[in-house]
């Protein structure tokens, strides 16, 4: 108890001014993270290689098991938990604006440092959220199709699209899922980046971005839904897309951060 109360210690007069940010922010931040994929490439492969695996370790999991209603959320929740592994991308964009070496052997620096365990406290926040959305999608299929497991994936797919339970399973899990992506970006859009940039305690850091998404709402539900409609389309592919769409954003959340929040 003591280790947490430490870890999420409240200090008063840590946290920045927060910024008013539009969407002409959102294109620059894009472009900046284009940019930095583009001059470090080999840098990032050790960070992006991790989200195409993990996304097969996933689907073979979930058919292994029988657990086949539990792919689509598995999926789609692992990007909860994806501005926690960003970490690296931060750090590699940090040094770079800065002029400093963007060695791929420095990408995960910061916790190394004072800032290792406020920036797990936020990790194992964001964690907590992507299982309790699993236990609501869990339950969602068990209220509408009971214990009845699909034999297929094809099958499940022709249920779904299909009956009027298969319809309530969408469009039900679409808006409970929204509900969690929104909580997980309002509390780590700024706090993880601005973790990494500064010293501050992990509560503060929580309540800078949540103080952002509050100034902003239109703009940052607008990063959201870029965020989505990009990490689906990074998925088509086996989630090999993902190791483009992955570091840009990562990237691009860190100048995102940086528009945000005054120096």
């Amino acid at each position: 108890m003591t280790t947490l109360r430490a870890i999420f210690a409240h200090h008063v007069g840590t946290r920045p001014e927060v910024r008013t940010v539009s969407a002409q922010d959102l294109r620059f931040a894009l472009a900046k993270g284009v940019e930095d994929f583009l001059a470090m490439p080999t840098h990032v492969l050790f960070v992006i290689a991790i989200y195409p695996v993990a996304g097969l370790i996933i689907a073979t999991v979930t058919f292994e098991q029988d657990l086949i209603p539990l792919l689509f959320p598995l999926a789609s929740g692992f990007a909860l938990v994806g501005p926690f592994a960003a970490i690296g991308l931060y750090e590699l964009s940090r040094r770079r604006a800065e002029g400093l070496d963007p060695n791929w052997a420095r990408a995960y620096a910061p916790l190394r440092t004072h800032a290792s365990g406020p920036i797990l406290a936020v990790g194992l926040l964001l964690t907590a959220i992507f299982l309790a959305w699993l236990v609501a999608a869990m339950g969602l299929y068990w209220t509408l199709y009971g214990t009845d497991r699909p034999e297929t994936i094809l099958g499940f797919v022709a249920d779904v699209l299909t009956t009027a339970r298969g319809w309530a399973l969408i469009v039900v899990g679409n808006l409970v899922g929204f509900a969690f992506s929104l909580l997980a970006l309002a509390i780590s859009v700024i706090s993880l980046p601005m973790l990494v940039d500064r010293n501050v305690d992990a509560l503060a850091a929580i309540e800078t971005s949540l103080d952002a998404v509050r100034t902003s709402p239109r703009t940052f539900l607008m990063w959201g839904f870029i965020v989505a409609g990009l990490l689906v389309a990074g998925m088509l592919p086996l989630f090999v897309g993902l190791a483009v769409v992955l570091p840009i954003l990562g990237h691009a959340t860190w100048h995102l951060y940086r528009r945000t929040i005054a120096p």
